[in-house]
């Protein structure tokens, strides 16, 4: 039997990178997966595409996890097609290198209302849907949460409280069976990598590989096999835990 058969699964930002690698490899474990998606549509249906033609369920629902009425609808939508929840992945992200000097009001809300406010919204609506057995939560966070760098100081304070918010709801939510982790993916090579400037060959693509002790990027492969543990029941007994999949980048 696979790890996941007839979970339900929903992978926020799922249309590309390291979502899009959770959502097919779920599939492939026998989970019935949501990619959500903001505005990437076309990217999202050839997600869905791609695991329906490997056997697999997968439907797409567009929404704005940084706004609340989107989440309603995304999980109202969940509840009508597949009736419940079992796992809910928090992967959608907002991310710029920028220094201090330039980070606007603007850029901070954009930041911490996806990376923040985004999870906690999904969260409080996965808890209305997860049956009486409970449910999982992974949050994908970020090495820079541990080892920030200079220019993504904004992005880095998103994902250290998004590692304080699951490892404080790992105590709350314990009692319900609820278990919740964090993911702390290393130089990861995505489409969102890629337009915030780290580029094959780039300065930043060789700091991050000489700092790398494996000696390369991630590919979102390698994060979505850390996922399908933590949602699995061969992780039964972990919650509250930041999992670093870095490739032993632990800071410069």
């Amino acid at each position: 039997m696979s790890n996941l058969n007839n979970k339900v699964a929903i992978v926020t930002g799922a249309s590309k990178g390291i979502g899009a690698g959770i959502a097919k490899a779920f599939a492939k474990e026998g989970a019935k997966v949501i990619v959500n998606y903001a505005s990437s549509k076309d990217a999202a249906d050839k997600v869905v595409k791609s695991i329906t033609d490997d056997g697999g369920t997968a439907i797409a629902i567009q929404g704005d996890i940084s706004k609340e009425a989107d989440v309603i609808r995304l999980f109202d939508e969940t509840e009508k097609t597949f009736g419940t929840l079992d796992i809910l992945v928090n992967n959608a992200v907002f991310q710029q290198f920028l220094p201090v000097e330039q980070a606007s009001v603007e850029a901070f809300h954009q930041h911490f209302n996806v990376n923040v406010l985004g999870p906690v919204l999904t969260i409080q609506a996965a808890l209305k849907l997860f049956g009486s057995t409970g449910g999982n939560i992974i949050n994908i966070s970020s090495g820079a949460s541990k080892s920030p760098m200079a220019g993504v100081s904004l992005y880095s304070a998103t994902k250290a409280a998004l590692d304080a918010l699951t490892i404080s709801l790992s105590k709350e939510l314990g009692a319900k069976n609820v278990r919740i982790n964090s993911i702390l993916p290393g130089a990861t090579e995505t489409e969102g990598a890629t337009s915030a400037g780290v580029t094959s060959g780039s300065e930043y693509e060789q700091l991050f590989i000489a700092n790398t002790p494996l000696g390369r990027r991630g590919q979102p492969e390698d994060i979505a096999k850390a996922a399908v543990f933590l949602a699995s029941d061969d992780a039964a007994w972990i919650t509250g835990e930041q999992l670093s999949v870095s490739g032993g980048m632990y800071g410069f």
